[in-house]
């Protein structure tokens, strides 16, 4: 701090050379320090034997050439007594101090400050140090830094306010309870009791304007004259009424209640509030929204300070309802309230329902958001038709939320014919919509129709070039090139980062960028898009879990479980009820990483979420992917039922879109692996036979159609090792590195040759492994399950397979660390865990001979007597597993 700085050298140059002739101008609010420098300063000159002079001689009294003069609060002298001070200022061999605040600024003082020569001492507000080594001289040690960062930030770096505060918490806080201020949860919010009244008093104690000012400062009011002078009632006349306010500004800063920003400091702020009548906190916040309004000025603030005071009519009404409007502009959370409160206050409840049903899905409600909607909907003859436009615009994003993109296709339909050219940005959200359900030939009339965006009459906008390449992008999607769609979508997302009114899509671009960058295998692109919907809150609340779900399923997809766990626990905590569509998609990834485990015990209660989430939500083309997830779930614990009728929804919703390789791959992959659970071949055969038809669409495909292929093979134990690795690392370049592993491992123990054996469980290993490097890296070979034990995650795959030679575990397994080999650790794991043999070898790439093997051998070792006597050994050595 510079003023801080300037007046340690000036005392350094006083102990140093004392006699030396100087003038010295002080300059500082009230509060600053001026008092406690100079009687520091007169200190140092009198121990360096320089008589001192701490006031100004009276008139006719003689001054001694040889002592230094030091006043204090030389604002507060007479004419005369100013102009007595200068003329000795401007004698020469006299010592003077002269320390006054910056207002008022008369001819007498502007004079004395050019008598005095050279530029004034101005002292400042404290920093942060500044704080710290207040606080450290009250404590009388190193003060925490929760305390310093409190008490900078309720003061405003104000020095009196600062050492106020301070002694005020030690005081609260006592000698036993003086630890608990180093703790950052521990300080209150609000300044003691007793300092805030003490403030307050000393406030209310200025003159009667300037207080006035402060009182307006505390309730909201900006620092502009147009403001300013009807609030507090002054001359508006040629200007008078902005040069009284500068000068009250001037004056309140002066007496060390206004920052040099002309901000109040957070305490000071709490003490005038408390300080003022309710009344008159009322009667103010009403006139400062008034003249908000008026204006055309910003009213949020005034609206946020009527909410609770109880102000009806229809003026108050106005103010809570353009408050209202502004919070949802700038996307605050006020605005729900606020436009509850216009209610109250007597606005009609039907005239603000549709931006009452926006605000609450900017702010997650989607519950309120509906109903609102809903009222608008039933009464659209008595609506104006931007309104009715907005509320099913409003209700279509909350249907699509929930599930129901049907309905959702249905309401921007209705508002297609209802709206006619009002209907703006209804007619391209549609598109999604349309194609999400099968409309292909629809979507591709709005897109050629005159309601397209960029058409004369709607600005070219952020947000308007965000919905039609969202609209463009869904479609290329399906007719088009899927690097066209990626881009477009991606692009999207970019431009809406800015913009709130995401929420009011029927799902982000961001959402929709990533699945169309997951079907394509694209998933470093689908993980940065979603990141970064996260970080800047693309799509608002309700968006939030739908992002942070894809990334789950995307480190699904990579191999990293670990990952994939963390994140459905954030989106989808126990105690929250999710979103038909957020809440299909966690119990899929939660099927998911059941399977993936080989976790029968966990994926019997995720089976019976699923199949909840599955009647709830109808099928449309952006739940495929975690439809096949369940699909194969269902045919492994034999309740295909459950998901037979959507799977034939889904194949008659391809149909009507075309069979777009890029939605149909995934789900044919999907229902082969169900169709081998089945050991059905010729169901596996015909889906295989349709990825082969689609491998052209991208590499993506033509990965998939080449692992199909061996898939069916190896229902017939037929395999050609070279080329189901070299599939297996397809599937690992387009992102599918769980996937790679799962081929290579089970072809491992289908083959009798040895080595092929050995160089597929290598492979394997290896791409279980080395993920793609924007995935957490997994232990070598392993990957981290939910229990914290190391296991390949292959979930079980039956069919006819020979099983591998018993002695397929090597050797080199033994390490001779305790009495468990690191491959007996992991059986044993598994074994305690619940698992059949089976299951253990399906996981560990062995055969179940040869866990019963591992088994019997940590018998002999362990030399038990019963399985019951191995169970409790085994527990000792790898210690509980987690529920």
């Amino acid at each position: 701090m510079a003023g801080t700085t300037a007046a340690r050298r000036l005392y350094r140059e006083i102990v140093a050379d004392p006699a030396s002739d100087r003038r010295i101008d002080v300059v500082a609010p009230g509060g600053h320090g001026k008092t406690v420098l100079l009687d520091t300063l007169a200190t140092a000159l009198r121990a360096g034997g320089v008589p001192v002079l701490r006031a100004l001689p009276g008139a006719g009294e003689p001054v001694d050439p040889a002592a230094a003069l030091i006043v204090d609060d030389a604002h507060l002298l007479t004419g005369p007594d100013l102009v007595r001070l200068c003329e000795l200022a401007t004698g020469s061999g006299r010592q003077m101090i002269v320390a006054h605040r910056p207002w008022p600024r008369t001819p007498e003082m502007a004079a004395l400050g050019a008598a005095l020569a050279g530029p004034p001492l101005v002292l400042g507000p404290l920093d942060r140090g500044g704080v710290a080594a207040r606080a450290a001289l009250a404590l009388r040690e190193r003060p925490p830094a929760a305390l310093v960062d409190h008490v900078a930030r309720q003061t405003a770096g104000l020095p009196g306010l600062v050492d106020r505060l301070i002694a005020a918490l030690i005081e609260q806080a006592g000698p036993a309870d003086r630890a608990r201020l180093a703790q950052p949860g521990s300080l209150p919010d609000e300044a003691p009791a007793a300092l805030i009244q003490q403030i307050g008093y000393t406030v209310y104690g200025l003159e009667r304007r300037v207080r006035e000012l402060l009182v307006a400062f505390a309730l909201g009011a900006p620092r502009d004259a147009e403001v300013l002078v009807p609030l507090l009632g002054l001359a508006d006349s040629a200007g008078g009424g902005i040069d009284e306010v500068e000068e009250l500004v001037e004056e309140a800063r002066a007496a060390g209640y206004l920052t040099a920003e002309g901000r109040l400091a957070p305490l000071v702020a709490a003490a005038i509030t408390a300080r003022t009548p309710t009344a008159r906190r009322l009667e103010l916040r009403r006139t400062l929204a008034e003249i908000e309004i008026d204006r055309g000025g910003s009213v949020l603030e005034a609206a946020r300070g009527l909410l609770g005071t109880g102000a009806t009519g229809a003026r108050a009404a106005e103010v809570f309802t353009a408050g209202a409007d502004e919070a949802v502009r700038v996307g605050s959370p006020a605005a729900g309230e606020l436009y509850a409160a216009a209610v109250q206050a007597g606005a009609p409840a039907l005239r603000v329902a549709a931006r009452r049903a926006e605000a609450a899905v900017l702010a997650g409600d989607l519950d309120l958001a509906l109903d609102q909607a809903d009222h608008v909907l039933s009464a659209v003859d008595q609506v104006e038709t931007e309104d009715a436009v907005l509320a099913g615009t409003v209700a279509a994003a909350v249907l699509a939320h929930r599930g129901l993109l049907g309905r959702s296709a249905e309401l921007y339909r209705w508002m297609g014919g209802a709206a006619g050219p009002a209907l703006g940005t209804a007619a391209v959200l549609a598109v999604p919509a349309l194609i999400g359900t099968g409309a292909l030939d629809e979507a591709r009339d709005v897109l050629r129709g005159p309601a397209v965006p960029g058409r004369p009459g709607r600005p070219p906008t952020l947000l308007a070039g965000a919905e039609e390449l969202t609209a463009k992008g869904v479609y290329d999607s399906v007719a088009g090139s899927p690097t066209a769609a990626l881009s477009q979508l991606t692009r999207a997302a970019a431009l809406l980062e800015s913009s709130n009114r995401a929420a009011l899509l029927p799902d982000t671009p961001a959402a929709l960028a990533a699945l169309v960058a997951i079907h394509c295998g694209e998933l470093d692109v689908a993980q940065s898009v979603l990141e970064r919907a996260v970080q800047v809150r693309l799509g608002g609340k309700a968006a939030a879990t739908r992002h942070r779900l894809l990334l789950g399923w995307i480190a699904l997809f990579r191999g990293a479980t670990t990952t994939a766990r963390s994140l459905l626990a954030v989106a989808s905590p126990r105690e929250v009820r999710l979103e038909p569509r957020d809440e299909l998609l966690a119990a899929a990834l939660e099927v998911a990483l059941a399977r993936r485990a080989g976790d029968l015990a966990s994926l019997m209660p995720a089976w019976g979420r699923a199949r909840e989430a599955i009647v709830r939500h109808p099928v449309d083309l952006f739940v495929l992917q975690p439809l096949g997830e369940l699909a194969i779930a269902a045919t492994r614990l034999r309740e295909s039922s459950w998901v037979r009728p959507h799977l034939d929804e889904a194949a008659s919703l391809l149909t009507r879109l075309g069979d777009p390789a890029l939605w149909s791959a995934p789900l044919h992959w999907s229902e082969l692996h169900a169709a081998i659970l089945a050991e059905s071949r010729e169901a596996a055969g015909r889906h295989a036979e349709a990825l082969a038809a689609a491998a052209d669409g991208s590499r993506y495909t033509a990965a998939l159609a080449a692992a199909a292929l061996h898939w069916v093979r190896l229902m017939d134990s037929d395999v050609d090792a070279e080329a189901v690795e070299a599939a297996a690392r397809g599937l690992h370049a387009v992102g599918l590195s769980w996937e790679g592993g799962k081929l290579a491992g089970q072809a491992a123990i289908r083959t009798r040759d040895r080595k092929a054996m050995s160089a597929l469980l290598g492979c394997a290993r290896a791409l279980q492994s080395s993920g793609p490097a924007a995935a957490p890296a997994p232990r070598p070979a392993t990957d981290t399950g939910s229990t914290g034990v190391p296991v390949i995650p292959v979930p079980a795959t039956p069919g006819r397979h020979p099983a591998p030679a018993a002695d397929a575990a090597p050797a080199a397994e033994q390490n001779g660390d305790g009495p468990l080999s690191e491959r007996e650790r992991e059986v044993a794991t598994l074994v305690l865990d619940g698992l059949t043999y089976k299951q253990i070898g399906e996981q560990l790439f062995i055969s179940a001979k040869t866990v019963e093997h591992h088994v019997a051998r940590m018998r002999q070792r362990l030399g038990s007597s019963s399985r019951g006597e191995l169970f409790a050994q085994l527990r000792q050595i790898v210690g509980p597993t987690a529920e």
